[in-house]
């Protein structure tokens, strides 16, 4: 029997890009061995790169240059690059680095199948998957590209205007995910609540998770990258009333000054972002509301830099990440003046993710005493390591069980929270 070369596919960067890899990796399954970021031997090496921003080029591009050697030593025997940062520097990387066989775009999962497999370009659309998470949790990207033009923000020039997946094929993939063991579904894209405006002028986020939560096998439903303009309050609603949907957002605020926000073309202003997360804790009093914030983008003061600090402080988020502005090319504010220093960039990072820390802490010591639902994802040494619903995998905080009894990875307990750090929790299962 015919030994069958092994794929590995290296996928940086978003959650978008692993669903792409997934999607790579089901159509090419029947011809290869599949595996998802692997350190073992392989015939064939694609790498799914990330461009968004300064450390990410800079991560994509010293991966390719490391598979690249390995080609060059005949260690693998193909090497293909695809994602944002061939899309944005194609012709540059195709100059730099000649030990790749294909360099390719976003969006060419069918194309990139089809010359590996030497036929015909495939469908368009593949509802099957090759999961590179854990096979209890999974992604759905429900849209690809973006409608807003914030002036920090590549994804546009990268991945082009918003474009919705059809309800029907959503749904397929759902059911197919749930069918292999899914038991927490989270929905992502750009910009979730845009979902449905290119087809008719209306968002139809709301009547997809409705359509979600029916689909037996799911008792996760999470929500990922929004934006506060335009948000519906149906969903919320449906998020407070529905106990599969898990009370979480990620909606990246970005700033609170309202001269930052309009140079950053958000289109809203402070007091539109302060009232957009009161109203969103006034509809789920108990959601966690994780968001991100740029500082030193340019023309940002010390005034502007505090007005910040101290809105992080009042609306006491439960999950907030901080990133220095990196001026992106093609962007409106790569023509800015850069003029905050990056001393003092990583400076006001720091004072913010302290500010943060300290509010984590308080937060996760009023959970001491409670009783969660609790997603078991591994073990690790002598602790169980799981999640509440208000804890995205990968990003957010964990919750750890001492290994005392044997627990199913993938199954939910009920946990007694017994001890709160920084960013973490401990607990233990109740009998």
């Amino acid at each position: 029997m015919m030994r069958r070369p092994v794929l590995n596919i290296v996928t940086l960067g978003c959650s978008k890009n692993k669903v792409d890899s997934e999607h790579l990796a089901a159509l090419l399954e029947h011809k290869y061995l599949i595996h998802h970021d692997s350190d073992r031997k392989s015939d064939v090496v694609i790498i799914n790169t990330c461009g968004f921003i300064g450390d990410a080029q800079e991560e994509s591009v010293d991966t390719i240059l490391e598979y690249a050697e390995l080609r060059k030593q005949g260690k693998i025997s193909k090497l293909y690059v695809t994602g944002c940062l061939s899309q944005r520097f194609k012709k540059e990387l195709q100059e730099e680095i000649h030990e790749v066989d294909g360099f390719y775009g976003v969006e060419s999962v069918n194309l990139i199948a089809a010359d590996l497999l030497k036929e015909e370009p495939l469908p368009q659309y593949c509802s099957r998957r090759v999961l590179s998470t854990p096979k209890h949790y999974a992604y759905l990207k429900i849209s690809e590209g973006c409608n807003r033009r914030c002036a920090f923000c590549a994804i546009p020039l990268i991945r082009g205007q918003h474009v919705s997946v059809p309800m029907a094929d959503l749904i397929e993939e759902a059911k197919g995910l749930a069918k292999q063991g899914v038991k927490e579904l989270i929905l992502i894209a750009q910009d979730l609540t845009y979902y449905g405006h290119d087809i008719d002028g209306k968002s139809h986020i709301v009547e997809l998770v409705k359509a979600l939560c029916e689909i037996d096998g799911f008792e996760w439903i999470r929500l990922h990258y929004g934006y506060p303009l335009g948000f519906p309050d149906e969903l919320l609603d449906l998020m407070r009333e529905n106990p599969k949907i898990c009370h979480y957002i990620d909606l990246p605020l970005q700033h609170v000054s309202t001269r930052i926000l309009k140079d950053m073309r958000r289109g809203v202003d402070r007091e539109q972002t302060i009232g957009f997360v009161k109203n969103v804790r006034k509809h789920v009093p108990d959601i966690a509301f994780r968001t991100t914030f740029i500082v030193g983008f340019p023309g940002e003061t010390e005034d502007d830099f505090e007005e910040l600090c101290q809105f992080i402080q009042d609306m006491r988020f439960e999950r907030a990440g901080v990133f220095a502005f990196s001026p992106e090319e093609g962007t409106p504010a790569y023509d800015m003046p850069d003029d905050v220093p990056d001393e003092v960039k990583q400076e006001r990072v720091d004072k913010l993710m302290a500010i943060q820390q300290n509010i984590s802490l308080e937060i996760n010591a009023q959970r001491v005493g409670k009783v969660e639902k609790v997603l078991i994802d591994r073990l690790e040494g002598d602790f169980y390591i799981g999640r509440s619903q208000y804890d995205s995998p990968e990003v957010d905080d964990e919750i750890l069980i001492a290994a005392d009894n044997e627990l199913g990875i993938g199954k939910f307990y009920q946990v007694k929270i017994t001890q709160a750090d920084y960013f973490d929790c401990y607990g233990e299962v109740m009998e």
